[in-house]
């Protein structure tokens, strides 16, 4: 059995954090290090570490203290373009907490890690007090990824289905814990936001 510690990454952290980051986007993503989206990636420290009101999580392996997993949060809500117009005047940046890098290393998931990470997350979201909604996107091609996220929050705009192609991204909000929505999930049919109808 594994003994775990998830904490507030600190400087000492940033190598393996980036680490994980980087595996996953090549591993799982198949796309590699791509500079407009990933440069969270290269500069961590600046990216969650400097600002009150963002934060870098880790899951240390309490065997060897290795990084073993990460989970962010930002201020910046999803940029238009690539995504939708419609999401970005939903989820505006500096009331939009972001959900970013929740990533697990493959022989360290179905543990738990990432759920008990999103938690830490979503707290750390109710106690900042000016967020209003909790945005994230995700990549359905990568193994459980979908599945995991639908367990925790609301699909607003699933590309896929958008006539046109639209990108192979699936977003979601998540409901903030000081105000949990009835039944603790939102209710989708008064969320889904038109994805293809307002992407220019």
């Amino acid at each position: 059995m594994h003994d775990y510690r998830i904490r507030t990454a600190t400087p000492e952290d940033l190598d393996g954090a980036r680490s994980v980051m980087l595996d996953t986007v090549y591993r799982d993503f198949g796309t590699g290090y791509v500079p407009r989206w990933h440069g969270d990636i290269v500069d961590p420290e600046g990216a969650y570490l400097r600002s009150a009101r963002h934060t870098l999580l880790v899951a240390v392996d309490g065997r060897d203290g290795q990084v073993v997993a990460t989970a962010a949060l930002d201020s910046r809500g999803p940029a238009h373009p690539p995504n939708p117009r419609a999401l970005a005047e939903r989820y505006p940046s500096g009331r939009t907490a972001q959900l970013r890098r929740v990533y697990v290393r493959p022989e360290h998931r179905r543990r738990g890690l990432a759920r008990q990470l999103v938690a830490r997350l979503l707290d750390f979201a109710a106690a900042d007090g000016g967020y209003h909604s909790v945005y994230l996107h995700t990549d359905p091609a990568v193994p459980g990824a979908e599945a995991f996220w639908r367990s925790l929050g609301e699909v607003v705009c699933d590309e896929r289905a958008e006539s046109g192609g639209g990108e192979r991204v699936v977003h979601f909000e998540v409901a903030m814990r000081r105000q949990p929505y009835p039944g603790g999930v939102i209710n989708g049919n008064d969320n889904h936001v038109i994805c293809a109808a307002s992407r220019s």
